[in-house]
């Protein structure tokens, strides 16, 4: 049988457990989402549902830090071209959607800092793990556009809208340890516990009654796929926004490690 995850180039695979797949996103810049990365992160979730010697994974980032966003270089693609943007755009609706309808449960373990596609991986996994000083960081609106990769559908259920707007509206960070107590993530750990909790953990899920546990995921996720039209509708102003001043404002500035100046002649 031909290997299923030897095409992918920005994800690294090992097996901690027979029946578990540790995914480690890891391209030596901080795992910052580049085109090939954020292509894979939206295919890997099929190849899982289809390996039958997969029963759960966990995903994680190399080194120091779990993902530090959208690569530079991919965000201006979405400014400047279309046909990325489009494609861009298919790719951020099928990471969230593939993770959702994966029937094998996934464990996330963050670590460092935690923002953009690998944030979205990190956050709707089943059983989300982060340091207590992970900073996590939606980036949205701090870049100029709207929080649409995955934040619309799943933070408000987590914590409450009222804090999913704070956070996302300010940008603001949330550290690990309170994201465990507003119930954004499910464990918040020392960071010398983090890879061995999320193994233990994807063990027991992989040692567990198969058809209960996937069964139990799908009948849960209901609740996220009912927020489908918010999510569809988060991401379409997310990416008009790639053709507004804004993001590109808010692209120079991250560029140039200074506050941004948004235009203030681009109000809706």
């Amino acid at each position: 049988m031909p290997d299923p995850y030897a095409r992918y180039t920005r994800l690294r695979f090992d097996r901690p457990h027979p029946k578990v797949l540790r995914i480690t996103m890891d391209n030596g810049r901080m795992n910052t989402a580049d085109d090939a990365m954020h292509g894979e992160l939206a295919d890997i979730w099929r190849d899982v549902d289809r390996d039958p010697t997969v029963n759960a994974v966990v995903i994680t980032g190399a080194g120091k830090v779990f993902s530090a966003g959208g690569d530079f270089g991919m965000v201006q693609d979405n400014i400047d071209n279309f046909t990325a943007r489009t494609r861009q755009w298919k790719e951020a609706r099928e990471i969230v959607y593939n993770v959702i309808n994966c029937s094998k449960p996934v464990v996330s373990a963050m670590r460092g800092v935690a923002v953009g596609a690998g944030l979205v991986c990190g956050m709707l996994a089943d059983v989300s793990i982060a340091t207590k000083d992970c900073r996590i960081i939606d980036g949205h609106t701090r870049l100029g556009v709207a929080a649409g990769d995955h934040a619309a559908i799943i933070w408000p259920l987590l914590c409450g809208l009222a804090k999913a707007k704070y956070y996302l509206l300010l940008c603001e960070q949330v550290l690990g340890a309170e994201a465990e107590r507003i119930g954004l993530i499910s464990l918040a750990v020392e960071d010398t516990e983090l890879d061995g909790k999320a193994v233990e953990i994807a063990t027991r899920l992989a040692e567990g009654a198969q058809s209960a546990i996937r069964f139990t995921k799908y009948a849960l996720n209901n609740w996220l796929r009912q927020a489908g039209p918010t999510f569809d509708a988060s991401l379409a102003l997310e990416f008009l926004g790639f053709t507004g001043p804004e993001v590109k404002e808010g692209l120079a500035s991250h560029q140039e490690k200074r506050k941004p100046s948004f235009p203030p002649d681009s109000v809706v």
